[in-house]
């Protein structure tokens, strides 16, 4: 076990990544937010993103002064939207207390961060010696010890800690899963532990980690009434917690009777457990009539509409209204 350490500390610092925009900082806030978004996220849809958010909130106490609203603009397009309503109430959180917890069990009581981005936090911030489990650090030791199941997985993550230079070891983990031990086509050939590797002794590669069953996605359907008026488009705020909750939508029930409504190009969008089959129908109204105006609802010029906190799918024919 302090061999696998060794080589991939070894390895990490000759080939692993140097250029992504959250390494060399020990700044809490900055590695929270790059954690948090890379939860189910690839790092090359994370950087722009990241980028953006500190543009307009360079520090915790600037993202907590923010509204959800604010918030959710930035991340609409990122998917997972319970990630930005929990990084609001966590930067929140933070101001609150002072400060950012410094150890792995304070960390994960935050909102939105779990064991294995506690951990990472802890580790690159404040130096701690906790282990991680992410996807990319799940396949490289399922695969170098033949292991399988979570459970067993973070008891060995946990015994290969070595005792110091945590922090580079972690990186290594992620950089040689996110680089070389890759879920296809793994380049065992750059990899610095391929020689004792469970997986490739037993031609086992594509079989660990074991993939999890896909069942068929379910389809769901729904209807979105596009009201527009004078250039302008009639949104609602989706209520709750659930999966676009606290952003824009077109209403999914009329809301009054238009002369010759339209149906625009069906939309189809992948979520993880459903798909959703949307079909715009394009109203336009001669006036505006009050039940518009009913609180949660908002009018906006098209074009500022497609900045807003709305999701991908939405957005996609909000920029098919302003092209026509």
């Amino acid at each position: 076990m302090q061999d696998f350490a060794s080589r991939l500390t070894a390895w990490q610092r000759r080939h692993g990544r140097r250029d992504l925009p959250w390494q060399g900082t020990r700044d809490p806030y900055r590695i929270w937010l790059a954690e948090v978004m890379l939860q189910q996220t690839q790092v090359e849809t994370v950087i722009p993103y990241y980028g953006r958010f500190l543009a307009c909130f360079p520090d915790v106490g600037v993202l907590a002064a923010a509204s959800q609203d604010e918030v959710l603009r930035l991340w609409s397009g990122l998917g997972y939207y319970a990630r930005g309503r929990n990084l609001y109430a966590a930067a929140r959180e933070v101001v609150q207390r002072g400060g950012f917890p410094t150890t792995q069990e304070g960390l994960a009581a935050l909102p939105g961060v779990g064991r294995s981005t506690a951990a990472a936090i802890a580790v690159f911030a404040f130096r701690r010696r906790a282990a991680i489990l992410d996807g990319n650090a799940k396949r490289v030791l399922a695969r170098r010890f033949g292991v399988e199941g979570e459970r067993l997985q973070w008891q060995l993550a946990e015994a290969l800690l070595p005792a110091r230079a945590v922090g580079a070891y972690t990186q290594a983990l992620m950089d040689l899963g996110a680089t070389v031990c890759t879920r296809a086509k793994p380049a065992c050939a750059c990899c610095p532990v391929a020689a004792a590797c469970v997986a490739r002794r037993e031609g086992r590669i594509a079989e660990l980690p074991r993939p999890r069953a896909r069942q068929p996605l379910p389809l769901r359907r729904a209807t979105w009434f596009v009201y527009v008026h004078g250039g302008r488009v009639l949104l609602e705020r989706r209520p709750g917690s659930g999966l676009w909750g606290g952003l824009w939508a077109f209403p999914e029930s009329p809301l009054f009777e238009v002369p010759k409504p339209r149906e625009l190009a069906a939309r189809e969008h992948g979520f993880t457990h459903f798909r959703l089959r949307a079909q715009p129908i394009l109203c336009a109204l001669r006036k505006v009539l009050p039940r518009a105006e009913a609180p949660g609802r908002m009018w906006l010029n098209v074009a500022d509409a497609v900045g807003a906190a709305v999701p991908s799918p939405v957005r996609a024919v909000l920029k098919g209204l302003l092209r026509a």
